[in-house]
């Protein structure tokens, strides 16, 4: 059975696709795909804003990298029926850049700060203000002519969106009224979003080859999305155009995506924890260095499946292989020294 219905879905495939992102992104809750407690939850707190007709409480999205945080915000926008600012924290320099983006809000206006972890604090307190009581204390001019002028704002809504949310302070943290972390998707869902990503790239698939690529995809859309293109090139050369299970299966092995969703840079992080550090504990700057990869770069976006799936365990000591580790990268000899 070949899928040729119209995407909804989430995420965009990679950078430099405009054109094709606002055709992945969904535009309602409706068509959101996966995170139904969050949708829920959602749906009762944007009805209630709109009943009173005040601007929805702020809203903070936490998890994993590639989940649709940013497509989560632009929905958000969407229900409220109002317009939406992004930026990010590392774009926020001074707070002089944050007084600019509230100010060209409108009332009810959204406010969107990914990566709102790597916010400078100078700014971040700034926000304080603006979130609790909407205005923003500024100092105009330098030295003898230094004066505070207090700056009114409407009211509106800031969603933050943060891969390390443990890493927000604590007054920052708690002046978000709506908290909603974001969860790794199921393969069903994953499945539904690669037929419909490759309804819109104009690719024949089989559900049985959505479910391949579903399954090696660490249960993340934006993955999904990735792996898909690239098994579709695979099946342009190797399966007259048309993604089966076997022709996905090929192509995610070439690809070093095994059937567990881990790629090189996961097997040599657990590999060199076996072979190396005898399954350890072993600590994040030795991994890092090692693996050669930023230590940053293993927190958010190596570890956090590797701990779902169970391939590591985090401990006071350091990081810690798995039974299911060695099993998996066929080192069970090894287990038993």
């Amino acid at each position: 059975m070949e899928y040729n219905d119209q995407l909804t879905s989430e995420e965009v495939l990679d950078e430099g696709e405009i054109s094709l992102e606002h055709t992945l992104r969904p535009q309602q809750l409706d068509h959101y795909l996966g995170q139904e407690k969050i949708k829920e939850e959602l749906k009762i707190y944007i009805q209630a804003a709109k009943n009173r007709e005040e601007a929805l409480d702020h809203v903070l999205l936490y998890g994993p990298p590639g989940l649709g945080k940013t497509t989560m915000a632009m929905v958000i926008a969407n229900e409220m029926g109002t317009d939406i600012r992004t930026t990010s924290g590392p774009a926020i320099e001074k707070p002089g850049d944050l007084v600019a983006l509230l100010n060209d809000l409108e009332p009810g206006g959204i406010l969107f700060i990914d990566e709102i972890h790597r916010m400078p604090r100078i700014a971040e307190e700034m926000l304080y203000s603006a979130m609790e009581d909407f205005f923003v204390d500024i100092i105009i001019g330098q030295g003898d002519a230094a004066h505070p002028v207090h700056f009114p704002l409407p009211p509106f809504t800031l969603i933050g969106a943060t891969t390390r949310a443990g890493t927000l302070s604590a007054p920052l943290r708690d002046r978000f009224g709506i908290l909603a972390h974001m969860e790794y998707y199921k393969k069903e869902e994953l499945q539904k979003i690669v037929l419909r990503s490759a309804s819109v790239l104009q690719t024949q698939i089989k559900e049985n080859g959505a479910l391949e690529i579903a399954k090696r995809s660490r249960g993340t859309p934006r993955i999904a999305n990735r792996l898909l293109k690239r098994v579709r090139d695979f099946a342009e050369v190797k399966g007259e155009g048309i993604v089966t299970e076997a022709i996905a299966a090929g192509a995610l092995d070439l690809l070093r995506v095994d059937h567990e969703g881990l790629d090189s840079v996961d097997h040599k992080l657990l590999t060199t924890m076996v072979t190396l550090y005898g399954g350890g504990p072993v600590g994040l700057n030795t991994l890092s260095a090692n693996v050669g990869e930023e230590m940053e770069t293993i927190e958010d976006m190596v570890e956090p499946y590797l701990l779902k799936e169970g391939f590591i365990q985090r401990t006071s000591r350091g990081r810690v292989a798995t039974e299911k580790a060695y099993e998996h990268l066929k080192l069970n000899h090894l287990l038993d020294n």
